[in-house]
C-alpha cells in the first residue's frame, strides 16, 4: 500500500477483513500466549504503565512529568475499557502502509513481528498514525470515522466507546511493545532506536489532555 499512497479507500477494504481475523483468533489467545506470543493483554496494562514511569526514556523532563501525572487516568481509562468485556486476541502491532499487499483484488497482511496478545482494537492507533503522518488528514476528517466503523462492523453494535478508549491509551500499549524491543537492544544500537520511539512516546503524551470529543474517534 506504500507504493499506492496509503489510500483510504484500501484500508476501508482491509480493515474488516483484519477485524474478522481478529474475531477468530480469541479463541485461540490462550494457545498463542502459551507458545510465547507476547502478553500484552489489557490487564497487564497498569504493571506495564508503572514499569514505564521507571524507565530512562528519550523525553525532555516536561514530557516524563506529564506521562506521570497521567498514570492516575490512565488506570480509570483502562479499567472502563476492560468493563466493555472486549476480549483479548491477535494484535498486529504494526499495521501500517508497508504491511498490506495487494495482488489483484486479493489483500494479504504480512510480518507479525511485532504482535501481541492485547485488545483488538489498539491495532488502530498504528493505521491512524500513518493516515495522520503520510496522508496529513487532520483528526476531524471524515475518513477516521469510516475507517473506525467499516472495522467495527464485523464486531457488531456497541463499541464505538470501547474503541475510543482503546485507541486513546492503546498508544501506551504500543508504547509497551516498543520497550519490549528496546530492552533486547546493546547500548550502542539504543540510539538510533530511541529516534523513531521518542516520536511513538511524544504521540501518546498526546493523548494525555482531557478536551471535549476527547475519545469521539481519534
Amino acid at each position: 500500500m506504500r507504493a499506492m499512497g496509503n489510500p483510504p479507500e484500501v484500508w476501508i477494504r482491509a480493515l474488516p477483513l483484519y477485524a474478522e481475523l481478529q474475531r477468530g483468533e480469541t479463541a485461540h489467545a490462550q494457545d498463542h500466549l502459551a507458545h510465547g506470543v507476547p502478553d500484552l493483554r489489557v490487564s497487564t496494562w497498569s504493571a506495564r504503565y508503572d514499569d514505564l514511569l521507571k524507565r530512562d526514556l528519550p523525553l525532555d523532563e516536561h514530557e516524563i512529568r506529564r506521562i506521570q501525572e497521567f498514570a492516575p487516568r490512565f488506570n480509570e481509562l483502562r479499567d472502563e475499557l476492560a468493563a466493555h468485556n472486549v476480549p483479548d486476541t491477535i494484535q498486529h502491532d504494526d499495521l501500517h502502509m508497508a504491511n498490506v499487499y495487494q495482488h489483484g483484488e486479493q489483500l494479504r497482511l504480512l510480518d507479525w513481528g511485532d504482535s501481541s496478545i492485547s485488545h483488538p482494537f489498539a491495532s488502530l492507533v498504528v493505521t491512524f498514525r500513518f493516515l495522520d503522518e503520510i496522508n496529513k488528514l487532520p483528526p476531524d476528517d471524515p475518513w477516521f470515522a469510516r475507517l473506525r466503523d467499516a472495522y467495527l462492523e464485523p464486531w457488531g453494535s456497541g463499541h464505538m466507546r470501547a474503541c475510543a478508549l482503546a485507541v486513546r491509551i492503546g498508544a501506551f500499549a504500543h508504547i509497551f511493545g516498543w520497550l519490549r524491543q528496546r530492552d533486547f537492544l546493546p547500548d550502542d544500537a539504543r540510539q538510533a532506536f530511541d529516534q523513531g520511539f521518542a516520536i511513538v512516546l511524544r504521540r501518546a503524551i498526546a493523548q494525555t489532555l482531557d478536551h471535549p470529543g476527547r475519545d469521539s474517534v481519534v
